[in-house]
């Protein structure tokens, strides 16, 4: 006998962190409806993440929210490694050349405001205990008797994620490093750099302002394990960043501190049939760079506007295995660039430790090294597998270019001067043009045209249509009406049908 579901929507989110809830939120605001099933029966107020990169804000600016995150932490240009050895983020072309440092639960918060606000539903108390799935749709069954159907289903449940072990995915790799403390902390002696790290023979440490006058401590001795769970001292907090750091902070106050393990894994399949995998779920890996809730927001942003074009009929199913030939690449990269930076921190081996004692010596000498680093570790240097012989843009990331003309679905009347990452706000593809707006009429409600500000520079003559999550789709130098039109028609669908 069949069970009528307790939910019935468009699209299951499992998890009500960062990633789910970014996109929650893009589901929400494209008119699909999202229900967001979270085990926790309440928010937490404790965090492991809190960097937030260049390209996560400038996708949170994409939907109005960068400014007000920012208002939250302090940012920072300059990533200190190692003694002198830094990545100067300063450099990076973006309007937000900086690391944000901010507790993950700020982010959560905006995000969950512009979910709900926008119409997506959270059912906290809600784990996901069954998963089922046919030709149509997904059922999910949670430990409170309800069960929920959706046509997709998207799982974003953490490293230890109920989504992925029903799925039976694998999720190969192995433990990085056993016994890592973390700690909320006061500090009597404020470090003279904002992110501090350091490394010794016994360990390593990083110390990192969250800008209200506690610190997050992450540290790691390599004398002393603890099992996970486990409460480490103050003192033993205290001496273990001495050693690593070089001197002493003062340690004072803990309002909160653990022990866990550091793993480095990856699902070799982000997607089986209806069901996909996103942020820890999919990846994770050390705590070095900062980069995890970042690239969970960005599988996120990528994967949103894919399942709601395939929800309006607008998409095949050719465009949402993308979202696994472009994301599992990015997260491969960042396992390995996080890889390295803990391996070299817990260098036990003569020539590991002789590269540490190098770049801390070098300090800032190899400026063309940490500008490769900056714009890796931000986010900002990752683009996507373009077609053979497409416009050489295809696929790339697009900077905040200045706009003018700028029409957007809901008012139909062009507008004057504005920015690429607020037209994106529309939730919709962008059209870049001097002269061929009127070629997308037929698409007007499902896509944002304006012309280049400066409209005798770089793009005089080239056209770019301009995804929702700020990569090119398609571009081409003075193309005729017809091979815009079928761009268009490729990328949001037939108008007359």
């Amino acid at each position: 006998m069949s069970v009528k579901p307790t939910t019935e929507t468009d699209v299951l989110i499992v998890g009500a962190g960062p990633t789910g809830l970014l996109l929650a939120g893009d589901l929400a605001a494209a008119g699909v409806g999202v229900t967001v099933l979270e085990k926790r029966g309440a928010e937490s107020n404790l965090t492991r993440a809190f960097a937030v990169h260049a390209r996560s804000l400038e996708l949170l600016d994409a939907r109005g929210l960068a400014d007000a995150l920012i208002a939250t932490g302090r940012p920072l240009t300059e990533l200190r490694m190692f003694g002198r050895f830094g990545v100067d983020l300063s450099v990076l072309p973006t309007r937000f050349p900086f690391v944000l440092i901010t507790p993950q639960y700020n982010v959560e918060r905006l995000l969950l405001e512009r979910a709900e606000k926008a119409g997506a539903t959270v059912l906290r108390g809600a784990e996901v205990t069954g998963l089922r799935q046919d030709a149509e749709g997904v059922t999910l069954e949670t430990g409170d008797g309800g069960v929920h159907r959706a046509r997709y289903a998207v799982g974003t449940d953490g490293v230890r994620s109920a989504v992925r072990e029903l799925l039976g995915i694998p999720f190969p790799g192995e433990s990085v490093v056993e016994s890592v403390m973390l700690a909320d902390v006061r500090l009597a002696n404020e470090p003279a750099d904002g992110i501090t790290a350091g490394a010794g023979a016994k360990g390593f440490a990083f110390v990192v302002p969250f800008g209200d006058g506690w610190y997050r401590l992450i540290a790691w001795d390599r004398t002393e394990h603890l099992p996970d769970g486990a409460v480490p001292s103050p003192e033993h907090l205290a001496a273990v960043a001495q050693e690593a750091l070089g001197e002493d902070l003062g340690l004072g106050e803990v309002r909160w501190s653990s022990t866990f393990h550091s793993d480095e894994r990856q699902a070799p399949n982000y997607r089986s049939g209806r069901v996909f995998l996103a942020g820890d779920a999919a990846h994770c890996h050390s705590p070095a760079g900062g980069q995890g809730m970042n690239t969970g927001l960005q599988d996120a942003a990528n994967l949103s506007w894919k399942l709601a074009a395939a929800l309006r009929g607008h998409a095949t199913d050719a465009l949402l295995d993308t979202y696994q030939s472009e994301r599992h690449p990015v997260g491969k990269m960042v396992l390995r660039t996080s890889g390295a930076l803990i391996r070299i921190a817990l260098a036990e081996s003569a020539p590991t430790r002789a590269l540490r004692g190098a770049l801390t010596a070098l300090g800032g000498h190899l400026d063309p090294v940490t500008e490769r680093g900056a714009r890796t570790v931000s986010g900002i240097a990752i683009s996507y597998p373009a077609p053979k012989d497409a416009h050489p843009q295809v696929g790339k990331r697009v900077p905040d270019l200045r706009l003018t003309a700028v029409t957007k679905p809901e008012d139909g009347d062009p507008s004057g001067p504005g920015r690429l990452y607020e037209a994106l706000r529309a939730g919709k593809f962008v059209l870049v043009s001097n002269d061929e707006q009127t070629a997308a009429a037929p698409w007007a409600g499902e896509l944002v045209t304006a012309a280049p500000a400066d409209p005798h520079g770089k793009l005089r003559d080239t056209v770019l249509l301009i995804r929702p999550d700020g990569y090119v789709a398609w571009g081409a130098v003075d193309p005729g009406h017809r091979e815009l039109r079928e761009a268009l028609t490729a990328w949001l669908g037939d108008p007359a049908a």
